[in-house]
């Protein structure tokens, strides 16, 4: 399972999001969580810059991992079971952080959050023409995602951060997927699985209303 010392390859993420929704649109969890993994060494390669989120995502992944490894285990296989079992059985706290502060559905919450930073961020990556501003690209993804959660002081330090960041052009050649354009053509076919999960665990979570979970 640690795969930690292989480099970031987009290829095997798109594997991964794409096996991560079943014939029944169910979000399967280890394939959700090695998908991020990869996210994380793709997050990593890029230097510090990116050290706020992927950190805070690493201890997530490991608090999932033990939900899934635990004698609970089989009622986090996927995420519409995980949601149906903590509810049911009142394991989420719903107000404030208290009893479960660990709960699954308030972790994963954490991670679908970021995911949504990152599926802005890589779509405008992709749509956008040579010359973009990457730094501009990274802020206004944060703005619309990330943002709304962090306080005033890391969101400054964050944004001023991303001024600092490398060329679209570099951006690319980092995900390993060949020429730049090879890269736009991969995730031209990842983003949409991307999107798709993302829009799922959005629309369980608001009818569970967990969407503002401590």
């Amino acid at each position: 399972m640690d795969d930690s010392e292989t480099d970031f390859n987009l290829k095997v993420v798109l594997v991964n999001f794409k096996q991560c929704l079943n014939e029944r649109e169910e979000i399967l969890i280890d394939h959700y969580l090695s998908g991020w993994r990869g996210l994380v060494k793709f997050l990593n390669s890029l230097g510090t810059i990116f050290s706020f989120i992927s950190k805070d995502v690493v201890s997530k992944l490991q608090i999932m991992e033990q939900l899934r490894r635990s004698p609970q285990g089989e009622n986090y296989i996927n995420l519409q079971s995980m949601v149906a079992y903590e509810v049911g059985h009142q394991l989420v706290d719903l107000q404030r952080r208290a009893g479960h502060p660990n709960s699954g559905c308030r972790t994963l919450l954490r991670l679908h959050r970021a995911l949504r930073w990152l599926q802005l961020f890589l779509e405008g990556l992709r749509a956008s023409p040579e010359d973009a501003r990457t730094s501009t690209l990274c802020t206004d993804s944060y703005n619309a995602s990330l943002a709304a959660y962090h306080p005033w002081v890391v969101r400054q330090a964050v944004t001023m951060a991303f001024c600092t960041l490398p060329t679209r052009k570099v951006f690319l050649e980092s995900m390993k997927a060949g020429p730049p354009e090879q890269a736009v053509a991969m995730l031209d076919e990842a983003l949409p699985f991307l999107e798709r999960v993302y829009e799922i665990t959005q629309q369980l979570y608001a009818d569970h209303e967990l969407l503002d979970l401590p």
